[in-house]
């Protein structure tokens, strides 16, 4: 009997330790499971570190404010002065050019479409051997995007390859170019004074290529009419090839340089709208 007992309790015994080797095992499990409080916590305060998102401060606004506002005030000295004007004014600061430009690329980030696009596709699909004139050419990227010899020309060389003058009065040789490209570039009081001198510049049968705002071309809004416009440039010594209205930001003039010009005579130039920002 008392072995029995004994037998009894040895495999009881041997029960209760598997149990607390099972319950052992476990709470191990659970606690491979269960990230520590410490991870967690540590987890949750840098997750919001990197989701935390500082609104701007006074000052951030105040510069940002200050700078739309020097952009507004340049934009309206270029397009109410000559380029002769426009030249002395950035050679007394040049720092006010590279001010504007940043203004200006805010802009235009906001157009669907960039014209400078068109226009290096339009080369692109052109023979790579054409010369081309960049009339106000900002940041060169027209030379940057295409195979062709570009002539690079703006107030301030922005770069090595722009050359600083008033586009009335480039370096270029008579008759050197095939295409001459004005791409939003004719904000100058004087802007004849730069087809002028694309059509000096221009060899026969070579191509004046004009991007501009359209609002400058809205007869009802008191913006230039486009025929007029077009029969200036034809009077200039150049015929009409094609136009397009299609983008709703910017209208484009294709032309090419007549091969024979008639005797000159007194153009009836309209006066284009400046395009000016309003004050938000």
């Amino acid at each position: 009997m008392k072995g029995g007992k004994a037998e009894v309790n040895s495999n009881s015994e041997s029960k209760n330790s598997k149990k607390r080797k099972r319950g052992s095992k476990n709470n191990e499990e659970d606690k491979k499971k269960k990230p520590s409080t410490t991870s967690v916590s540590q987890t949750r305060k840098s997750s919001n570190v990197g989701n935390s998102s500082k609104p701007l401060s006074f000052l951030d606004k105040m510069k940002a404010r200050l700078s739309g506002g020097h952009f507004r005030m340049i934009n309206e000295k270029l397009y109410t002065c000559s380029g002769e004007e426009a030249l002395s004014y950035f050679k007394e600061d040049p720092s006010l050019f590279n001010m504007y430009h940043v203004g200006y690329q805010e802009q235009m980030a906001n157009w669907p479409e960039q014209p400078v696009n068109i226009i290096i596709q339009w080369l692109k699909d052109h023979s790579p051997s054409l010369l081309v004139a960049d009339f106000g050419c900002g940041d060169a990227r027209l030379s940057r995007s295409v195979k062709n010899k570009v002539f690079s020309f703006d107030l301030v060389a922005h770069n090595s390859s722009v050359v600083a003058c008033d586009m009335a009065n480039t370096p270029l040789e008579s008759s050197s170019i095939d295409v001459a490209v004005f791409c939003l570039s004719l904000m100058g009081t004087n802007f004849p004074s730069y087809l002028r001198e694309a059509q000096r510049v221009l060899k026969q049968s070579g191509w004046l290529l004009i991007a501009e705002v359209k609002s400058r071309f809205d007869p009802t809004n008191g913006g230039a009419d486009p025929n007029r416009f077009s029969k200036a440039i034809c009077e200039l010594g150049f015929y009409s090839v094609s136009k397009d209205f299609s983008n709703k930001m910017f209208i484009l003039f294709y032309f090419k340089k007549k091969e024979k010009l008639k005797s000159k005579k007194e153009i009836d130039w309209p006066s284009l709208k400046p395009c000016l920002y309003k004050r938000r």
